[in-house]
């Protein structure tokens, strides 16, 4: 049986197409000019599917959509805003498209929304890898869960650490995408000539070193989600391209004879206020809004500090510290700082912490927080000798409140024997062991030279 759709928009020109591609598709198709005719036509007939304007003299869409929830709705718009789009999800929209969009992009929507309907949209969310227990964050994840069923662009905000990449993938996994693939890209990391060929594709001898055609990152991401990281760091030629290939559905490949068509759901993250690098003029306005028709905003982690404990559980288990624990003094000491880093920040001082505490209960001391603490802390607490000394004979004990450890045993002797240790929790990967030493690559190559020049072992 021939699936009914409803057309509700001002615009005859728009009308005219959207009747003309959805005939074309074999879909039995009435159209209306304003609300007031539609409202009486979803009175009276059985309607399978409205696609309906915004903006309407007399009844708009959004009130259309209010009164007929039974229905799914596609809303259009040529003046779309982000309060708009982010209203007409929480009603109950099934989808949310700004004008102009293409026919390629409209038919597989119309496709989805008939055969998933309402029903869809009734699921509750789970969490998912977002560990949280905070009531924003978890408003936020059902309305995440919400519009990723969604085909529309989402601009992921928040500050760095605050997990803006798992917030894409929450997006991806629960989307009808959710068997495609899942494409990221990182603007910010590579030079404009790079960035252009990583994401649009080149044919052989586009350019000096091009000795055979590659893919893009759109075509790579057909029929799936594609992620672009830190979207706000794009130059501003390619913004435009970005733009076309947004607006079109088609990609150019650098060298290219002829556009190719492709399907991927585009996110976006930044942790700058693109607001005001349009302002500045550093970052197209067209392109901002057709990027930022859903909205989501990453709460920093001083906004959730109840987080901390059950981040923390969860990175213990994941990271083979499954009977490591925080004493309630160092959790007291984790809540009252501001985390500038955020999440990631935070995983890194428990890294650090794991491996710096004698048993399974990190206390204060273990922490580090700041700066200069690994350089004041460490008669703060006991450190076991690296296991290539671990046979030498002990040395006399100091006790005292603060702990247990050896007693005329130099600040620097510490140091040693804590960066072994963390060399050989991590099987001596360097790079690792000076990020959680505070402390860069080459100053941990430069203190091991230094250890093997002086032709000794550390006296216990």
């Amino acid at each position: 049986m021939e699936k009914r759709i409803l057309i509700a928009d001002d615009d005859p020109t728009m009308r005219a197409a959207l009747d003309e591609a959805l005939r074309a598709a074999g879909y039995h198709v009435t159209v209306c000019a304003d609300g007031e005719e539609a409202l009486r036509l979803l009175q009276q007939s059985g309607v399978d599917l409205v696609v309906s304007d915004v903006r309407m003299p007399g009844i708009g869409g959004m009130d259309l959509l209010k009164r007929f929830q039974s229905v799914p709705f596609i809303m259009i718009s040529g003046f779309a805003t982000v309060p708009e789009a982010v209203e007409a999800m929480k009603i109950g929209a099934y989808d949310f498209l700004v004008k102009p969009f293409s026919y390629r992009e409209l038919i597989p929507l119309v496709e989805h929304a008939l055969a998933g309907g309402a029903d869809e949209r009734a699921n509750e969310p789970e969490t998912g890898d977002i560990v949280t227990t905070h009531p924003q964050m978890l408003a936020l994840l059902k309305f995440a869960s919400q519009v990723a069923k969604s085909h529309a662009s989402v601009l992921i905000t928040g500050e760095s650490g605050t997990g803006k990449e798992l917030l894409a993938r929450y997006l991806h996994t629960r989307s009808r995408r959710e068997s495609g693939p899942f494409v990221a890209i990182n603007c910010a990391a590579l030079p404009e000539g790079l960035l252009e060929s990583e994401l649009f594709g080149h044919e052989k001898g586009a350019f000096t070193g091009a000795i055979a055609a590659k893919p893009g990152k759109f075509e790579l991401a057909h029929k799936g989600t594609l992620l672009l990281d830190e979207v706000s760091e794009m130059p501003l030629p390619l913004q435009a391209k970005l733009l076309r290939v947004l607006q079109e559905r088609e990609v150019d490949r650098l060298g290219g004879k002829r556009p190719l068509a492709i399907d991927a759901r585009v996110i976006g993250t930044t942790n700058r206020d693109l607001r005001e690098m349009v302002r500045a003029g550093t970052f197209r306005e067209d392109l901002y809004y057709r990027l930022n028709v859903i909205p989501l905003r990453l709460p920093s982690l001083r906004e959730r500090m109840q987080d901390i404990e059950p981040l923390a559980r969860t990175f213990f288990a994941k990271r083979d510290y499954a009977r490591t624990s925080l004493s309630p003094q160092a959790l007291a000491e984790l809540t009252a700082r501001s985390w500038p880093g955020n999440v990631r920040e935070l995983f890194n001082v428990l890294e650090r912490a794991a491996i710096l505490a004698a048993g399974d209960t990190i206390e204060p001391a273990h922490l580090l927080l700041d700066d200069d603490a690994l350089a004041n802390a460490l008669d703060d607490f006991r450190v076991a000798p690296p296991a290539p000394y671990a046979a030498a004979a002990p040395a006399p004990m100091a006790r005292g409140a603060a702990g247990e450890i050896p007693s005329r045993m130099s600040v620097r002797q510490m140091e040693e024997k804590l960066i072994f240790k963390t060399l050989a929790e991590v099987r001596n990967n360097r790079t690792e062991a000076a990020k959680l030493l505070g402390i860069s690559v080459r100053t941990l190559r430069n203190k091991l030279k230094q250890y093997r020049m002086r032709e000794c072992p550390l006296e216990a």
